[in-house]
Formats: C-alpha cells, sequence, structure tokens
C-alpha cells in the first residue's frame, strides 16, 4: 500500500469543511445554471489546494497521487461538477509537474501557481478527430521568435474561467499527426471565440464549451517532453486515477442519502426492517467493488511514478488494467446511484428533498460518455492480442 502524505488526515476534514460550506450550499446553482463553481475555487485558492500536487521544492504540498485521489473522492461527495474542474486542472498540473520541470521557465509556472493558485484548463480534443487525443490536425508555427497555432477545440472545460490552457499540437507542420506537442498558453497569449453552447444532462457546471483557439506564446512555453510521453506517463493513467475517484465520492454520497432515507423510515416502524434493506445493502456491496478498482490501481499507478522517474516502460497489461478500471467505474457508478434511487424511491425522485439524486443520476451518466467507454474499449481490443500471460 502507499504512503499517504503526513498532513492528508487534516487536509481531508479541511476539504470536507469546504464540501459543506462552499461546495454544496452552490451545487444546486451550479448545475442549474451550468456555471463555474466560484465560490468553492474561492476556498480551493484560499487552502492553496490547487498546487497541491506541485512538489515541495518548488513550493507545494507535494501530496502523491493516492493523497489526491483521496482529495478528489471527498470533493465528490458534494458536487461532481465542482471536483471534475478539480480534478480537469489537477491533470494539467500533471503533466508540468511530471513533462516540464526540467525546464526553467516551468520551474517559473509552478511558483506563480503555488502563489497565484492559476487554475490550468486543456484543449486536447479536435474538430474532425473527436476524442482522440493523440492525434492533432493543429501544428506550431514558428513566426519570428514567437510561435504561433491555430486550433478549433469542440470542448475546452472551463476555458472562460482558466488562466491557462495546455494545449495539443502537432510539431510542426509536416509532422505526422501523432507526433504531438504540448503548449502552455495563458490567456493573455490566446483569444477564444466560441463554437459551441454547453446546456447538457450532467456535470453542467464544468462549462465545456467549444472554441476556436488562436495563440501567440513563446518557444519557451512549449514543454520540452513530447506529447507521446506525456500522455503515456500522465494523460492517460492520471485522468482515470482523479476521474474514479471523484465518481466513488459522488456513488458514496447516493447510498449516504439512501441510507440515511432508509434510516428514517426504521424509525417510524421501530422493531422492524424495511423490505427495501436488501436492495441497499447490494448497493453498498457494489460501492465496495468501485473502491477496490480504484484504490488498487491508484495504488499501482502511484508504485509506477516511484519506480519510474523518466519515461513509463510499455506495459500493456498496465494500459488494459488502466483502461478497465475507467469503463468499470463508469458502469458502477450508473448501477450505484440508479440503486440508491430506487431505495429512496419518490424522495429521491424528486428535486425538493434532501434524499434527491436527481444530480448525482445526471452526472453518473456523463462519466460513461466523457471519453466514451466504447473509444476506451476499442483501444483495449488490440491490447488484449500483445498481452504476455504468464
Amino acid at each position: 500500500m502507499s504512503r499517504c502524505h503526513p498532513d492528508l488526515p487534516a487536509l481531508l476534514e479541511r476539504v470536507h469543511q469546504i464540501g459543506r460550506d462552499a461546495i454544496a450550499p452552490h451545487a444546486a446553482s451550479v448545475d442549474a445554471d451550468a456555471r463555474f463553481p466560484t465560490e468553492a475555487f474561492a476556498a480551493f485558492k484560499e487552502a492553496k489546494l490547487l498546487s497541491c500536487y506541485v512538489p515541495v521544492e518548488h513550493g507545494g504540498m507535494g501530496l502523491s497521487i493516492s493523497d489526491l485521489s483521496k482529495i478528489c473522492e471527498a470533493m465528490g461527495n458534494y458536487c461532481g461538477s465542482t471536483a471534475m474542474v478539480f480534478a480537469m486542472h489537477q491533470i494539467q498540473v500533471g503533466c508540468i509537474v511530471h513533462g516540464a520541470l526540467g525546464s526553467p521557465y516551468f520551474q517559473g509556472v509552478c511558483r506563480e501557481l503555488v502563489e497565484k493558485q492559476l487554475v490550468l484548463a486543456s484543449a486536447t480534443t479536435e474538430a474532425g478527430i473527436g476524442g482522440d487525443v493523440r492525434t492533432s490536425s493543429c501544428f506550431v508555427d514558428p513566426v519570428g521568435d514567437r510561435v504561433q497555432l491555430l486550433k478549433q477545440a469542440p470542448v475546452i472545460s472551463y476555458a472562460l474561467d482558466s488562466d491557462a490552457i495546455l494545449v495539443t499540437a502537432r510539431r510542426s507542420a509536416s509532422a505526422g499527426p501523432n507526433d504531438q506537442v504540448h503548449v502552455f498558453v495563458r490567456r493573455s497569449d490566446c483569444t477564444l471565440e466560441p463554437l459551441e453552447t454547453w446546456d447538457t444532462m450532467g456535470f453542467r457546471g464544468t462549462c465545456s464549451l467549444g472554441f476556436v483557439l488562436r495563440a501567440d506564446v513563446g518557444p519557451e512555453q512549449v514543454l520540452p517532453t513530447p506529447y507521446a510521453e506525456i500522455h503515456a506517463k500522465v494523460m492517460h493513467s492520471f485522468a482515470h486515477a482523479v476521474w474514479t475517484s471523484l465518481w466513488l465520492g459522488l456513488a458514496n454520497d447516493a447510498v449516504h442519502r439512501a441510507r440515511a432515507h432508509l434510516k428514517a423510515q426504521a424509525r417510524k416502524t421501530p422493531g422492524t426492517i424495511p423490505p427495501n434493506a436488501l436492495r441497499l445493502a447490494e448497493v453498498d456491496n457494489q460501492l465496495f467493488q468501485m473502491r477496490a478498482c480504484v484504490e488498487n490501481t491508484v495504488a499501482e499507478y502511484h508504485q509506477r511514478l516511484l519506480d519510474h522517474p523518466g519515461a513509463f516502460p510499455q506495459d500493456f497489461a498496465y494500459s488494459l488494467r488502466v483502461n478497465n478500471l475507467k469503463v468499470a467505474v463508469s458502469k458502477l457508478l450508473i448501477e450505484v446511484v440508479s440503486g440508491a434511487l430506487n431505495v429512496t424511491g419518490i424522495a429521491g425522485y424528486r428535486n425538493d428533498t434532501k434524499y434527491s439524486l436527481s444530480r448525482h443520476l445526471r452526472d453518473a451518466y456523463g462519466a460513461s460518455l466523457m471519453v466514451h467507454n466504447d473509444r476506451i474499449l476499442g483501444q483495449s481490443a488490440p491490447l488484449q492480442l500483445m498481452v504476455r500471460d504468464v
């Protein structure tokens, strides 16, 4: 088992306090208005949480991926959208930490991240390519002593509320679609022309609009590590680790509401066990399975980061386990929340009770669609032929 940061228990208590005071009270309006969780992020900045993954030697808390997983899970108990934005921000921090800290420029970015609590967004998808983040049609174009790029991105989550965006692009006009770099684009370096609105069923507070992004940056703002290595080491494993962790928190809160409703029923008929207690036992078992999937895979990723400070070695079996994590947990999330809804009945179906599971259910379906499970399974299919059985 991976050791946690010595300050993690106190930090988690702070996160839960923020959840009670700044996340939960605004979760309904974040969802209804499809707006950025401003109140929560003000609290995150005050607590220096946006730089918690930055190493201690660069001014951060030096949390591990295991520690960060627990923080994302805690946030998921209060608002799926808020936890998702926090998780997506941390993925970008991870890209810099594991892909750019050899650069003096990005050492400065980390110091700035700690001091100013910058919010980082991501532009990886592209029109005509869809969700294949390992392919780009746009490219970085040297113009004098600057670098320019133009990207039509169907999704850049919370772009208008970010301080910088990490953008994928081909290395040059002549580079192949998979020969990519990662570019750190400050909001002052770019213009964003809206392409689409964001009026969805769930995860509404992520504000995942589409934009035409035009950027003009210095060459030092291109991360020194090829994106292929960043994707293999960070974007793939890190993203699935923090996403599934927040989904675990969301599922946990659904079970908590179902249990509270069941206890309220039991108090009305002392000495008897409500008939839907069996359904809750089944749902709790599914939650147990979710937790095992998340904790085991995150612990393995944590150990791989320790064992391989440089590029990750190719490991098809490990890649399959990370893919399976995302697919399995996103499916279990729907089953857990749906099961909890069956326990609460009409009280969970309504929007105006403390047992309401409307937002939980709508967010749950987004988990399998944001990077569609079919795309993940399509990537896993050829890997099955490459795995060495022992």
